[in-house]
């Protein structure tokens, strides 16, 4: 019987022509369980179908990703696992530890000053489902389990892509640290910290985020060509953070609650 690496090499052995010529990388440690990677070639498969089939440039840009997808499923190799010292593949023990720092898939690091209490802005960020409030590219965070929420985010071309994720750390008032779980499309670690910024009640918020988007490094190139650039993103989301937070303030000491203000309390 054919072994999984056989029979995706098959079925995707035209993704080289959609990747710039590059091939699996057989050489490389497996460490993608079977499940994931049957998803992310079947997946990647359907949609470089679906954007070839539309003859845009949109649709190219989907064929290249979804060429990118079969490829990681048929070497079953993800850079961010290997950097987060991470594994889904059977046999292997996952890392406690996950780390945002290395040198594979995409990091970005960001931070901004805020004029509240790190107190309040972390019970804000905590409650996951207020993160679309101001993160543009989220469309929904919902609870899925103890420390567990399912995200769903806006891809390009009028695409959507969603994963699970855990808080695997945490300091009450300080940090709040997530990865995302076995099976994710975008895999990837971020952490948050709020530091007190100099007296007055000011508070740094800094932002960590290491991933390996679909495609790798192919679908960050794709992202930006759409005008989504990760790390503008982040700067952007935080800015806008930073303007919710200190106009709750505003409201607060003007003698009114707004909804979104409740929601910080929870």
């Amino acid at each position: 019987m054919a072994t999984i690496e056989e029979r995706l090499t098959a079925a995707g052995a035209d993704i080289s022509e959609l990747t710039g010529g590059e091939s699996p990388r057989s050489a490389e440690t497996t460490n993608i369980g079977e499940v994931e990677r049957w998803v992310s070639a079947i997946g990647g498969g359907a949609l470089a179908l679906y954007g070839l089939s539309r003859g845009s440039l949109g649709g190219i840009a989907l064929a290249l990703v979804g060429g990118a997808l079969v490829q990681r499923g048929v070497s079953g190799h993800c850079n961010l696992y290997e950097a987060m010292n991470f594994s889904t593949a059977e046999g292997l023990r996952n890392s406690e530890n996950v780390s945002v720092a290395g040198e594979r898939g995409t990091k970005v690091e960001k931070s901004v000053t805020i004029n509240r209490p790190a107190s309040e802005l972390y019970a804000f960020w905590r409650n996951f489902e207020n993160l679309p409030q101001f993160m543009n590219h989220l469309e929904s965070v919902s609870a899925a389990g103890p420390n567990r929420t399912h995200w769903v985010a806006k891809a390009p071309a009028g695409t959507s892509v969603s994963w699970d994720a855990e808080v695997y750390n945490e300091k009450p008032g300080e940090l709040i640290a997530w990865r995302t779980l076995e099976g994710s499309t975008v895999a990837h670690a971020g952490s948050v910290r709020f530091e007190e910024a100099g007296g007055g009640g000011a508070t740094l918020v800094r932002v960590s985020l290491k991933y390996d988007p679909p495609g790798g490094k192919l679908g960050s190139y794709v992202a930006g060509f759409f005008g989504e650039n990760p790390e503008q993103q982040i700067e952007e989301d935080l800015e806008r953070f930073k303007q919710l937070m200190e106009s709750m303030g505003t409201a607060n000491a003007g003698g009114s609650t707004t909804g979104r203000g409740a929601t910080a309390g929870k």
